[in-house]
Formats: structure tokens, C-alpha cells, sequence
């Protein structure tokens, strides 16, 4: 095959309304165009159409219209400074037709020789035209764009002509293969652009499924010839072994580049072929563990007598594959004979630097090398399906994917309903396993995210009927999210998950006292097929306002510069990044009982994070651990997020985190295990360890054997507490012996201290009575109940679900708590500088006092973190002084509290106000407290 790489100028027209006709640009002159435009590469990159504006129609749902309305964000709607923050946003926009043009030489090596345009990624409706003649239309979202140019092409100089349309497409306006929340709606054609010159016999069709429980490659396409040749008679075939991992890295290994096996078929009379081919015993399989590859390299072959004179004129074409089966068996899945659990995230077509999925491979080994980096083994293509170069990597790192076919069809459109979307889903799901089905790292696909319409559950039956009887290479299912279809292979559900839509804080993580003992083994026995929790997480951490610099490419972070100014504009600039650290530590602690509580459940199928990877569409959701750019931000590492996400995972289940002494601290350890083999005679160690490190109790459980697939009990650990000097947390930490996998729980062991009577007596709940001590020059404890703040935020244990603009302003409306655990007021209270799991207790119990009125120079002792949205200072404990009085208030209900984690903290509190070292500074009138309080309460 030779190639002409078309990368480099092109001529460039605008069609904005659609007026302009290929017949009146066929001949004119390319020098008096009104614009050039490098191809590969889309005119977002290239700041090609209108300027932003407040009435710019943009791709997307926006469910919070504030920013249109308010005063607040008025200066962002003025012209010339347009900031959203809905999403990232490009600096011009064009969502229209436009016309790219050039000549092309062909060589007169060509003669006679088939000729194909192909363009890997188009982004909307394309129309090519060669000479004038039309020679198609084409409207994939996923796959590469070829147009047939015929055996007739002449040498010498032709007028090549593409139309591409990025007019929005009918297929859901919040699908990420099209939706501005994510890469934006852009025009152009990324990836390869060449025209190539074939053979006039080639293999038009090339399938391949390489099973491995026989070991063999069953191989069918199609050999085409061109108009007036003698038709090919059959097709030769060689396997070699093109690509393992081995010590050195991917790509190296024994037997690399040997041929495997070799064979011969004929065709039928309609081109077509179909054979299996044996790669013998040796032959070695693909998964996450072993990502063996192998070369197919298929020869259209012609009868022995024209063979000698005719090789010339056939075209070879290669595939890779690997060995794997998969397969569902009750409520598991099963590649290759091994149980897999699916730990999963999605990638939702979030690339900052380029606006749109890259096409190089090495950029794809980065994102999947983050994948593995973190324990997860596969990942969900949200709505979109990506570049070629994202299967090779996967296939590469032993990456699982699940592929949907670029529609979500619900917002703005339904299917099944006779729409567009209906018909371009079967074309498009078709074009998905023609181009990538040969991959193995392809295992799952759905129709794509969330569907609605009076008929979609009908529709999308039939689609999955249809698409299982021309593919059973992997396993489907009609679609993620819903419907719970009956001829699903597995189910991609959002009900197991320790947060629903809409529950806020009656969710388990809000309103249940904190254990690891909770699953998901009743919703899981009531389904026959393997479930998968769908979109789970979704926690927020406050935006990495240093993030902002990174953003050198064609979208800009405008909503992070909103933010910015909103913290600036509150005096809160200063504690932005204590805010991302403090919020990311709670993230951190709500994925991982989410992770662990998806382990503990027999029988799961698995999850998909709703990302690893920050969203910034859809209000800004900020939920990954890494950020848009698949960078760490700092607060806990792929090293630490792997230890309860991999392959295998230590788990305690602990019926609580708190105690006191005379408790005894007792947990089941079970053993979670989806690695490559079973384990045999597992001991594990464990510790229990004070605040200093120092051992309290230890010992070890086992022996047992532990299966793979199977989460096993290793047996019980139990430690009486006798007595407890301070207060403090613990950890019990365990390993298995001989080995490197670790896991470890942090507990909370309270002394049974009589409550300190020291500042007891300057407390008080009433606020008229707290002013008339402040005048008299007292020291008084102020203890607020939530329901006396005057402002209802939202405060939950949990940070965020992802987020308060597209949902409607779901509770909670905060991202933890933020403190000094050195201020003398916390020193009788054990806590880390962000929420852990005892502060559960507490901020059940409290509300948040707005503290904007308040003097910038006063911070709270315990802090609230605002939704980034609003950025207001929120406290939670905070002193002042008020006249001639000293005050400390509290906005948690603790006198009512019979735990000892918010006895603790009153002690703590009670001892402080008590001492020397109460002596706050910032002056504070009592009116600015009493202006933040309901009426009830003033009196």
C-alpha cells in the first residue's frame, strides 16, 4: 500500500447558514479563499469563529440558569469578557459547516491502482468531493471516515473537496462524543488524513476472534476486486506473535515475531471466507495479567494459474488479536476462565490540551498507564467511543473496555421513538465492530448512557437482539444506567452505591454511623446476571485554583477564574489550596468505603467510578483524584488509592470505628481476591497501633486458602481496650505474610474520663443570654442547634455529590471540615486537619454559621468548606471578642449527645474556654452574630 499524507494546509470557507454548493466551489481559485487552516486539527485549536458570547448556543443542558440572571455573574456575561461556568470553554466557536479544500498531486506509480480518502476523526456530517464527483456521506462519530476514489485515477493534479458539518447532531445534546460539558462540539478532522493507493484485490472486511479455551483464531471477512479482474479464490494466512510483556517492558519477550501458524481458505461466491485456525498449546492468553498479541496477516490468493503473473495485484491487510473468552456464568463474568471483578472508571473525553480525544498512542499509554497505576482494570467510554489508539493501548496494558456507541439520548431527544438517533445508533454500533472489534481489550458495549423515550426499552431489546446475532465477541448490555433489560449479558446499574441521586443526607454515608461492614449482597442475589454499579463516587473536592496555568490548549478553565474571584471577593483566596487538601483527604475516605463496600459484596460484578479523572462539564464536577490532565493533586497517591483498589485487597469489617475503654476493638478479616490465581494457606498479620506508632495489641489469622474470584474470611481479630491514657486514633493495620499487599483502619479510642466541669459553667444555648454575659464581661459558650442558623446549608458528613449546579442544589452543599489540630481549643479532641470518620458524629449534630458579615481577619477554629460555587466562610467553632465579654461559639448540638466523640469534643472545648489560652483577639459586635440567626433564636 502506498500512502500520500494530506496533513498540512488546507483552504478554509465558512458556511454558517448552509447556502454554499460544491458545484460553485469546484472551480475557483484556492489562492482566493478567505482562509487556511492546518489539517490534522480543528478550528477551536486554531481560534476560528465567533467570539463568545452571552447568547452563544452551545451543546449541553444547563439546569442552573443563575449565571444568566443574576447580578452576581453580570460582569461574566459583558462583551469581551464572556466567562461561563458550566464548562471549559474555547476562546471562538463555530458550529456550522465549513468548506476545507486542496489539490493533490497524484504520482503516476498509481495508475491503475485503487485509490481511498481516509480521515480518522472527523467531528460531524462529512462530504467529499474528487473532481467535483461526489463520493459520499458520511456521519460516524467513532470510527474513520473512508471514501472510495476509484481504480481510475489519473496521474497528475486534483481538486479534493470536504464539507464537514458540526451542526448539532439529534443523538442527545449531553453525549460526550458531541457535548460542550466535555470536548467540546468542534469542526475539523484530527488523526491521519492520506490518500491510499491499494491493489485492486483487497480484503474489504477483516474479523477475528481469538478464543482462547481451544487456543485457535477464528478468522471471516470479504475479498473485494475491482470491476474487470478475475475474482481472488481464496486468501493466505499467517499468524505470528508480534507482542508480550515481559521484564524489559512492553514489547519484549520470547518468541516475538515467530510465526505461529499459517493457512489457506477459499472463498465463496460472494468473496466471502471463514476458517479457525489452531496456535497450538504453547500459545498464550490476553487479560490484565498476560497481554500476549498476536499478528494476523491475511493474502488474497488467486487460482495457481495466474498466480505468477497477478501477485502484483493483491493487497495484503493485517489485524492484531489476542486469546481471550469472555462470558457471563450466573452473576459473574469470566474471561478466560478467571472471575473478574471490574474496577472500573470512566473516561469521558475530557482532553484540555488538544479539544479532543488524541489519536497517538503514547498518549493513551499514559492515560491507561494512570489506570493500572490505581489498581483499576478497565475502563467505561461514557457515551463516546474513542480513537484506534486507545484500543492498542489497552491491548498493550491489559485494560478492559466497555465501548458505547456516542449516544445518550435523553434531555433532548429519546429513542425509539423513529428519531434520528434511532438509526444512527444501528449504524454507528456496526461501523464501532467493524472498525474496533478485533481488539481484545474490547470485552463490553452498551447502546450508550441513560436513555428515555416512551419506547426505549423495546428499541433497545431489539438493538441488543441484533447486535449479539452479528458479534458475540464480548458481552452487552442495552445501555448504562437503565433499563434492567432481560436479554442483558450484565447489568449496569445505579443503585449499589453508598449515595443515590437525590437521597442527600439521608444516604448511607450521611445518616448511618460509620462501619465497613455494609454491602450490597441482597440487591445483587435479587439478579440473575452479573451486576456492575453504575457511575458510583462522584464526590467533590474544592477546585486546584493552581491548575489554572495548565491549561494551554484550546479550552480554558473560565469557571475556575469564576471561582477564583468568588474566593478572592470573600477574602478567602489565601486558603484555597488548604481547601482542595482538607476537601481531597475527605474524597479520598468516601471512594474508599465506596471501593471496599463494592470488594465485600459476594457475587459483584464489579463498578465504574463516575470518574478517576476530574469532569469539568456539567456544572464543574469536580470528582477525581486526578485532575482533567490525569495528574495527581497531591492528596493521596496511586500507591495509597491501590491499597483497597486492586486485584487483591485486605478487608476489615468492623461494626464501628469509635470505642471506648473497656470496649474491645473486634473485626472479621476477609480476603478479596481477583488477582491471577488462587491463594494457598494466607496468613495475615495484624497490628494495632497507638497515636505514636507504638504496638497496643497484635496477632494473625489463618491459615486459609483463598480462591480466586472469591472473597474469603481469613478469620477474627479481637483486642480488648483496658485503658486509654488520652484520647486518640488508632490504626489496625494488616498484611498478608511474605507479601506486599496492606491495608489499614483507622479507629478512635476514647478515654472514660468524667466530663471536665472546667468552663462548664459558661455555657449556654440561648443567644439573648450569651449578650447580656458578654456585657458583663464573661467568658460564654454559645451552642447553637442547626435549626437556629438563620442561612440552611447544607451540611453532611460526605463532601459533595457531584455537584450543586447540576443538581438542583442537592445537600450536602460542603466539602468536610478544615482545622488546626494544634489549637489548644482541639487539644483533648484527636483529629487530623480534615474530616475523618469521627467528626461523623459531630457534623450530624451541626450547621454552619456563615460568617461573611464577620471580619475578614477572624478565622474559624473549625472551618466548613464551602461549595466552591459560593465560597463563603463557614464555621463551625469560632471565638471572638464582643465588648467587654470573650465568646466561643459552637454550631453543634453536643449537650444533647450521649457519644463520646462529641463528649469529647465538648470537654475539649469546656477546657479550652476554661484556660489561659482563651483569649481571641478580633473584635466582633453582637449584632453581626445575632443578624445571622432565625428570629426564634434572637429572643
Amino acid at each position: 500500500m502506498s500512502k500520500i499524507n494530506l496533513a498540512g494546509v488546507w483552504y478554509l470557507r465558512l458556511d454558517p447558514k448552509g447556502q454554499l454548493k460544491a458545484d460553485d466551489l469546484r472551480e475557483t481559485n484556492l489562492s482566493e479563499w478567505p482562509m487556511t487552516m492546518r489539517l490534522p486539527g480543528s478550528m477551536t485549536v486554531e481560534g476560528i469563529g465567533d467570539p463568545i458570547e452571552a447568547s452563544t448556543r452551545w451543546v449541553g443542558s444547563i439546569f442552573d440558569r443563575s449565571w444568566f440572571t443574576e447580578a452576581r455573574y453580570s460582569k461574566y456575561r459583558e462583551a469581551g469578557r464572556v466567562k461561563v461556568p458550566f464548562w471549559l470553554q474555547p476562546e471562538t466557536y463555530y458550529a456550522a459547516a465549513a468548506w476545507y479544500a486542496r489539490d493533490v498531486e497524484v504520482p503516476s506509480g498509481w495508475e491503475g491502482m485503487r485509490v481511498v480518502l481516509g480521515l480518522e476523526r472527523p467531528h460531524g456530517k462529512v462530504t467529499v468531493w474528487w473532481n467535483g464527483r461526489e463520493l459520499g456521506e458520511r456521519d460516524s462519530l467513532a470510527t474513520p471516515h473512508v471514501f472510495e476514489v476509484g481504480c481510475d485515477v489519473r496521474p497528475g493534479t486534483h481538486r479534493l473537496l470536504v464539507r464537514v458539518d458540526n451542526s448539532p447532531m439529534d443523538i442527545g445534546e449531553n453525549s460526550h462524543s458531541i457535548s460542550d460539558h466535555t470536548q467540546g462540539n468542534w469542526n475539523g478532522v484530527v488523526g491521519r488524513i492520506e490518500l491510499r493507493a491499494t491493489r485492486r484485490r483487497w480484503v474489504e472486511k477483516l474479523m477475528v476472534d481469538g478464543q482462547a479455551e481451544t487456543k485457535s483464531v477464528r478468522v471471516w471477512g470479504q475479498v473485494q476486486t475491482a470491476e474487470g479482474l478475475n475474482r481472488a479464490s481464496g486468501v493466505r494466512l499467517n499468524v505470528t506473535e508480534m507482542y508480550r510483556a515481559g521484564a524489559k517492558g512492553f514489547g519484549y519477550g520470547d518468541g516475538v515475531g515467530r510465526v505461529i501458524t499459517t493457512g489457506r481458505v477459499s472463498l465463496d461466491d460472494q468473496g466471502r471466507f471463514d476458517v479457525e485456525l489452531s496456535l497450538g498449546e504453547s500459545a498464550r492468553l490476553w487479560d490484565e495479567f498476560d497481554q500476549t498479541l498476536y499478528r494476523l496477516e491475511v493474502v488474497p490468493d488467486l487460482p495457481s494459474s495466474e498466480s505468477s503473473k497477478c501477485d502484483d495485484d493483491v493487497e495484503p491487510r493485517t489485524t492484531t488479536f489476542g486469546l481471550r473468552d469472555v462470558r457471563t456464568q450466573g452473576r459473574r463474568i469470566l474471561i478466560n476462565g478467571r472471575i473478574q471483578f471490574f474496577r472500573g472508571t470512566l473516561d469521558c473525553c475530557i482532553f484540555p490540551l488538544t479539544g479532543h480525544p488524541p489519536t497517538d498512542v503514547d498518549s493513551w499509554r499514559r492515560v491507561m498507564g494512570v489506570v493500572r497505576a490505581h489498581g483499576l482494570n478497565h475502563v467505561r467510554f461514557h457515551s463516546y467511543c474513542p480513537p484506534e489508539a486507545a484500543f492498542i493501548a489497552a491491548d498493550e496494558m491489559g485494560i478492559y473496555l466497555q465501548i458505547e456507541a456516542s449516544t445518550w439520548p435523553n434531555q433532548s431527544t429519546t429513542i425509539g421513538d423513529g428519531k434520528f438517533v434511532d438509526s444512527f445508533l444501528m449504524r454507528e454500533t456496526e461501523a464501532i465492530l467493524n472498525a474496533y472489534g478485533n481488539h481484545p481489550s474490547f470485552v463490553m458495549m452498551a447502546s450508550g448512557n441513560e436513555p428515555a423515550g416512551e419506547r426505549h426499552v423495546e428499541f433497545l431489546g431489539e438493538w441488543l437482539k441484533w447486535v449479539k446475532s452479528i458479534d458475540r465477541r464480548r458481552i452487552y448490555t442495552v445501555a448504562s444506567g437503565w433499563p434492567e433489560h432481560v436479554d442483558s449479558d450484565y447489568h449496569v446499574l445505579p443503585a449499589p452505591r453508598i449515595q443515590q441521586w437525590g437521597e442527600e443526607l439521608k444516604s448511607r454515608i450521611n445518616s448511618t454511623e460509620p462501619s465497613t461492614v455494609s454491602d450490597y449482597r441482597v440487591f445483587v442475589a435479587a439478579r440473575d446476571v452479573p451486576v456492575i454499579s453504575h457511575e458510583i463516587g462522584q464526590w467533590c473536592v474544592f477546585p486546584n485554583l493552581e491548575e489554572i496555568g495548565k491549561y494551554k490548549g484550546p479550552l480554558k478553565p473560565r469557571n475556575f477564574e469564576i471561582f477564583r474571584d468568588t474566593l478572592d471577593r470573600n477574602g478567602l483566596l489565601h486558603q484555597a489550596n488548604d481547601f482542595l487538601m482538607a476537601s481531597g483527604k475527605l474524597q479520598a475516605l468516601c471512594y474508599r468505603e465506596e471501593i471496599e463496600s463494592a470488594l465485600r459484596t459476594p457475587e459483584f460484578g464489579g463498578f465504574q467510578l463516575l470518574g478517576l479523572q476530574d469532569f469539568p462539564g456539567q456544572g464543574t464536577a469536580l470528582v477525581g483524584v486526578v485532575d482533567p490532565f490525569w495528574e495527581s493533586k497531591g492528596y493521596v497517591t496511586a500507591e495509597e488509592f491501590r491499597q483497597f483498589c486492586g486485584p487483591v485487597v485486605l478487608l476489615a469489617r468492623l461494626p464501628r470505628r469509635v470505642f471506648t475503654a473497656g470496649d474491645s476493638i473486634t473485626a472479621d478479616v476477609d480476603l478479596s481476591n481477583y488477582g491471577r490465581d488462587d491463594l494457598r494457606s494466607v496468613m495475615v498479620d495484624w497490628i494495632l497501633r497507638d497515636v505514636d506508632g507504638d504496638v497496643v495489641a497484635q496477632g494473625e489469622v489463618g491459615p486459609v486458602d483463598v480462591a480466586q474470584g472469591e472473597s474469603t474470611r481469613v478469620g477474627r481479630i479481637s483486642s480488648a481496650i483496658d485503658s486509654v491514657k488520652n484520647s486518640a486514633r488508632w490504626s489496625l493495620d494488616l498484611q498478608i505474610r511474605r507479601a506486599a499487599i496492606a491495608n489499614s483502619y483507622s479507629v478512635w479510642v476514647y478515654a472514660n474520663e468524667g466530663e471536665s466541669m472546667a468552663g462548664r459553667s459558661t455555657i449556654t444555648t440561648d443567644p439573648a443570654d450569651a449578650e447580656r454575659r458578654l456585657e458583663r464581661g464573661e467568658r460564654v459558650f454559645l451552642m447553637l442547634s442547626p435549626e437556629r442558623l438563620a442561612m440552611d446549608v447544607g451540611l453532611g458528613f460526605s463532601s459533595i455529590f457531584w455537584n450543586t449546579a447540576w443538581t438542583s442544589g442537592q445537600k450536602p452543599h460542603t466539602l468536610g471540615v478544615l482545622c488546626d489540630p494544634k489549637h489548644p481549643a482541639l487539644a483533648g479532641f484527636p483529629t487530623s486537619f480534615h474530616s475523618d470518620w469521627q467528626w461523623w458524629y459531630l457534623v450530624r449534630r451541626a450547621g454552619a454559621f456563615v460568617m461573611d458579615d464577620l471580619p475578614r481577619e477572624l478565622t474559624p477554629i473549625v472551618q466548613v468548606v464551602d461549595d466552591w460555587v459560593t465560597g463563603r466562610k463557614l464555621g463551625l467553632v469560632f471565638e471572638a471578642k464582643v465588648g467587654a465579654g470573650r465568646l466561643l461559639l459552637c454550631t453543634a448540638d453536643l449537650l444533647e449527645a450521649n457519644d463520646p466523640v462529641c463528649r469529647q469534643m465538648m470537654r475539649s472545648l469546656c477546657s479550652y474556654i476554661a484556660s489561659d489560652d482563651f483569649y481571641p483577639r478580633v473584635e466582633v459586635p453582637f449584632d453581626s452574630i445575632r443578624s445571622n440567626l432565625k428570629r426564634h433564636a434572637q429572643a
